[in-house]
């Protein structure tokens, strides 16, 4: 071993000793000279080549100013415009505020603003225009314009990351006369895939502050969002999104603040904040399944944190909203699946607003079914059912107020925004409401506490023939239930609910109306010795109530009315409370409910 390890070691010396001289003289006659500068050149490209993707571009350097006088939206793209050239990269705004026009961001671009620095939407409304590649009809983007601040179509692998600022200016913006469909969304992107944005402040968006349509695998993380000076000012608005995830986020909008139409499918949003003037969830239209929602605050909500509005030939399935905190809230949701009443020329502000006349009429009647403004959608009959089906609410609690507020730091310019309401507001509870031979089913509401606001009276709580449309949450007027209206729904689960109110209240706390297989286990509520019952049960089939609780005086527990009831038990429980246990009306017979101890 040695001998060979030996030799080994004199050969290298061999090839060493005799090298010296040679490469000498190689060097001395100038043989390496263009040889060594070939290889140096070869380095150096290499390692260029080895950068492509991981450089910076500071939009200084392409000349933007930062001074928030000068408009920077030439400088900022050829900044983005070079980063993609490079195949990807940084695109840093440093501290200053950077007056811009739309941008187009591109693929693999990562936009980062630093904690000083300001992306600020200009205030001239000439500067807006519809972007490239996004149609402002078709393909589920609604109509509702295709101007962005900064946007996207067709990208992919595209971040957007603070702790800096984008300011839409959109008091200033609108006060300038943008209008209509040109009207800015601070983000809009359009079949985009591998989105993520981070840890930024998003403020005062002209129109919706983030717009997504059509794309797929979206990260939400760590984003503020204040935006108080239209009633159109969505939070984030999502059409056929799917794989998004959305946590640690703080939004306080005028609109929707987690708008989800078209088909979206396997969303996750948790640990966050909302406030907000109308919905914090919006489902409408399309396929929405596989969603869950989590650990959520949602405080000053004026307008239902949660409405799901299903429209015939639409699918909802397989979702949940858990750990859930409702302070000072209208609603607290609503489900519904049928026609609505058809929005009134004017947009989408038109229809709300219009709406609630239609809704509202005389308190605790039912003209909304005939009022002038109303017309009928197309016949669901052209169109396959609408279903849905499989959604839970668990472990929420919270109080829901009659009477609807100001929000304090609201800047809003439209009327609605400040607080204007209508009888279907004011009177609001749980509504499941399946109208036309559309199909809800499966629905559980579980450990659920509720203080409603109170106030309802003998005359809402007569309304039988509610009208046969299910749009908004006050579409169908003052609500005869103060907890839990439930109409046309088969296998609904209610465990450990409590229902409270804050002042007196002459409204049933649940009614169901045309309602097959129940479980109703631990029910709590309160009553009134001059309401006319504490729950009723309209032709309402296969239902066992275990368990219950009257927790005040009450002058009957379950009022029965129509031939159809059957098969209901009351087994166990406490309704002590109760002056009469059960009565009976329109045709129900005794033998429809089973008391047992």
């Amino acid at each position: 071993m040695s001998k060979g390890k030996s030799r080994s070691v004199s050969r290298r010396r061999l090839i060493t000793a005799a090298s010296v001289p040679m490469m000498a003289v190689a060097l001395e006659s100038g043989l390496f000279n263009g040889r060594a500068q070939a290889a140096e050149a070869a380095v150096a490209g290499s390692a260029e080549k080895n950068l492509a993707g991981m450089r910076v571009f500071n939009v200084r350097e392409y000349g933007a100013k930062g001074d928030g006088t000068t408009l920077d939206t030439k400088a900022v793209q050829a900044a983005i415009d070079a980063c993609a050239e490079d195949r990807g990269g940084v695109v840093l705004v440093p501290a200053g505020a950077f007056l811009i026009a739309p941008i187009e961001l591109k693929s693999n671009v990562t936009l980062h603003i630093a904690a000083g620095g300001k992306l600020l939407a200009t205030t001239d409304p000439a500067l807006y225009h519809p972007v490239r590649g996004i149609p402002i009809n078709g393909d589920h983007t609604m109509g509702d314009g295709n101007v962005g601040l900064l946007f996207a179509a067709e990208a992919e692998n595209i971040t957007i990351e603070g702790p800096g600022v984008i300011d839409g200016q959109g008091k200033q913006v609108r006060a300038a006369g943008l209008n209509g469909i040109n009207r800015c969304h601070l983000l809009l992107f359009y079949h985009c895939t591998n989105l993520t944005i981070r840890d930024v402040y998003m403020f005062q968006s002209s129109y919706h502050t983030c717009r997504i349509c059509n794309s797929s695998y979206i990260n939400l993380d760590g984003i503020r969002i204040f935006s108080r000076v239209t009633g159109n000012n969505d939070g984030f608005h999502f059409i056929s999104a799917d794989h998004v995830t959305l946590s640690n986020c703080e939004i306080r909008c005028q609109d929707d603040a987690c708008a989800l139409f078209g088909s979206c499918q396997f969303i996750m949003v948790t640990n966050c904040l909302f406030s907000t003037r109308w919905s914090v969830f919006r489902f409408g239209g399309g396929t929405a399944k596989n969603v869950a929602v989590s650990n959520c605050v949602m405080y000053q909500v004026y307008g239902c944190p949660i409405k799901l509005h299903c429209e015939p030939g639409s699918l909802f399935e397989n979702m949940s909203f858990s750990n859930l905190v409702m302070e000072d809230v209208s609603g607290p949701f609503y489900l519904g699946v049928g026609r609505q009443m058809r929005r009134q020329q004017g947009g989408d502000q038109a229809g709300k607003s219009d709406g609630n006349a239609a809704a509202a009429n005389e308190k605790g009647t039912a003209k909304a079914e005939n009022a002038p403004t109303e017309k009928a959608a197309d016949s669901p009959a052209k169109r396959s059912p609408g279903t849905i089906r499989n959604i839970s609410f668990s472990n929420i609690s919270g109080t829901v107020v009659t009477k609807i507020s100001t929000l304090d730091d609201s800047e809003a310019l439209e009327t609605r925004s400040h607080g204007v309401t209508n009888i279907g507001e004011q009177h609001s509870c749980i509504v499941l409401n399946c109208v036309e031979g559309q199909v809800m089913e499966n629905i559980s509401l579980s450990d659920i506490r509720l203080t409603f606001g109170g106030g309802g009276t003998a005359e809402d709580a007569a309304r039988r023939d509610l009208p046969q449309i299910a749009g908004e949450y006050f579409s169908l007027g003052a609500m005869p239930a103060y907890g839990l209206y439930a109409r046309n729904v088969r296998g609904l689960m209610l465990n450990n609910i409590r229902f409270q109110v804050a002042t007196a209240e002459l409204r049933p706390a649940v009614i169901l109306s045309n309602v097959q297989d129940v479980s109703m286990l631990g029910l709590s509520a309160e009553g009134n010795p001059e309401a006319e019952s504490l729950l009723r049960f309209i032709n309402t089939a296969d239902t066992l109530i275990t368990a219950p609780r009257v927790l005040t005086s009450v002058a009957v527990f379950l009022r029965v009315e129509g031939a159809k009831n059957k098969t209901i038990t009351i087994d166990g429980g406490d309704i002590s409370k109760a002056s009469k246990p059960l009565d009976f009306a329109d045709g129900a017979s005794e033998t429809a409910v089973k008391l047992r101890g």
